[in-house]
């Protein structure tokens, strides 16, 4: 069964490699720009550019194209439904119909559109996760509340905000193995979750999700307890053990994405 496995997201992979080594600003102010570029990219050749960006950067960030693939995991069922959805659903006046089943129109706008959709869909899950394998926990919090400084002087709390979202991530890979043994304890006891129709293997999980529940829980006080026991009282007058800077590699690399990101919105 192996969640942590199969199911990666959230992982950091400690590496030496040209994009471990950019500054995390660097890298969330790419993967947003990517992220955002690919809401607006509209023809194959736009992907293609994202995904060739994305494919250097896994090169160049020693991560294998297995595990890369095996992050995309999780989004299958969605990316699926969302597929199928805009292939029976998505307006496509004009366009020439395929093929037509009862009252469902299968046309070509409709099948272009889904497509678009799975592959903006695909490449957003993998833009963020190479953000999470080539960016340690400590490095993304120092970097997004470097970014969120200037909201900071409208009340905005940046660095509770910083730290909340990274230890989300940090918690997955956690949460995926206690999920893990507590499935595993199940089994042991008889349960199956494999066999069955779709809403009686649901139903199994609720033996699974109390326990889980449970220990999220407990492991949320036991990190806070652990915080508040070494004087832990937000970002007031705290100094950093490492300071970021930034370099010609970063300036380098932004617009590289930056530029990827604009070819792919200006072609239609």
């Amino acid at each position: 069964m192996e969640l942590t496995r199969y199911v990666p997201i959230g992982q950091y992979l400690a590496r030496e490699s040209a994009i471990h080594a950019l500054d995390p600003r660097t890298k969330i102010l790419a993967v947003t720009c990517l992220s955002v570029g690919l809401f607006f990219v509209w023809s194959g050749a736009g992907f293609a550019a994202i995904a060739g960006i994305l494919a250097a950067g896994l090169a160049l960030g020693r991560i294998p194209l297995g595990y890369a693939l095996r992050g995309l995991r999780p989004v299958i069922v969605l990316l699926a439904l969302s597929v199928i959805l805009n292939l029976l659903f998505a307006p496509s006046d004009a366009s020439p119909v395929l093929a037509r089943l009862g009252p469902v129109v299968i046309t070509e706008g409709g099948v272009r559109t889904a497509a678009f959709i799975g592959i903006r869909l695909l490449l957003l899950v993998a833009t963020t996760s190479l953000l999470t394998y080539t960016t340690s926990p400590v490095a993304m919090t120092d970097g997004i509340e470097w970014l969120l400084r200037p909201v900071r002087r409208f009340g905005v709390p940046g660095h509770e905000l910083a730290m909340m979202m990274t230890i989300a991530l940090r918690f997955i890979p956690t949460l995926l193995e206690e999920t893990e043994r507590i499935m595993k304890a199940q089994m042991a006891r008889g349960a199956d979750f494999t066999q069955g129709r779709l809403l009686d293997r649901a139903r199994g999980f609720v033996p699974v999700l109390v326990p889980l529940f449970v220990t999220a829980f407990r492991r949320s006080e036991e990190l806070a307890l652990a915080m508040e026991a070494r004087c832990y009282r937000g970002g007031e007058g705290r100094t950093r053990m490492q300071v970021l800077r930034w370099r010609a590699a970063d300036a380098v690399a932004l617009l590289v994405v930056a530029a990827a990101s604009a070819f792919g919105i200006a072609t239609r």
